[in-house]
């Protein structure tokens, strides 16, 4: 009998993993045929799910796409993180930040949610769900690459530099959905990390000192940026 009990799963994980199957099938599909060719019934059949459960957690279509909008800045938060983690430093710690930014604006969960965005911009409803995530994300993203970048927003003109950085890299993904793109891509972040260098001043970190005042180079971020507005990037 406790053999029994402690192979049993309980309900509530068997619950989460189906609703987890749903929303990754939701995301492949997705990317694969695009808002208009994703169906609550292709997606429980590549879930493994039955229709019956499927529409017992998500009785609509827009009810399945806005989870898996929840579920896609979930991921690409984590993906970000991870990748920022494992960033290097020294001289090349700009054109890296870049090679990141880029691989996230290009990586499928980007594609999954460029579709959203393109079927929200006629579905009142699918909006609803999609803007006020998607600001979320364009904050989380514009934080982490202050943060990243050790940009002093303080100064005038960073905040604007900044997001030029964002829309740079996002118009760059949104280029790889036609056609490969990854040696322009490559020529154009390699002059743009050159183009922030320079603005920003990059140079060797330096202890502490008293008199720093007199040195031009910025010294650790300031307090955290304001939230964006909503046509600040997303």
């Amino acid at each position: 009998m406790t053999q029994t009990t402690s192979t049993r799963v309980p309900q509530e994980e068997r619950t989460r993993a189906m609703r987890a199957r749903l929303l990754e099938a939701t995301v492949e599909l997705l990317v694969e045929r695009g808002f208009a060719g994703t169906t609550t019934t292709l997606v429980s059949e590549r879930a493994g799910v039955s229709r019956g459960a499927q529409l017992h957690h998500f009785p609509s279509k827009n009810a399945l796409v806005v989870a898996a909008v929840e579920h896609l800045t979930e991921v690409r938060g984590a993906e970000l993180a991870a990748a920022a983690a494992a960033l290097p430093t020294g001289r090349r710690r700009t054109r890296a930040v870049l090679a990141m930014l880029g691989d996230h604006f290009t990586s499928p969960v980007f594609t999954a949610a460029l579709e959203l965005w393109v079927a929200a911009r006629t579905d009142a409803t699918l909006l609803a769900a999609v803007a006020p995530l998607e600001q979320r994300v364009g904050r989380d993203a514009h934080r982490l690459t202050v943060e990243l970048l050790d940009a002093d927003e303080e100064q005038p003109g960073t905040r604007e530099l900044v997001q030029a950085t964002l829309d740079l890299v996002r118009g760059l993904g949104l280029a790889d959905t036609i056609t490969d793109d990854t040696r322009r891509r490559a020529r154009i972040l390699d002059q743009w990390s050159l183009t922030l260098d320079a603005t920003l001043a990059r140079t060797p970190p330096r202890p502490a000192a008293a008199g720093r005042s007199a040195d031009p180079t910025p010294g650790p971020p300031g307090p955290p940026a304001p939230p964006a507005d909503p046509q600040e990037p997303r």
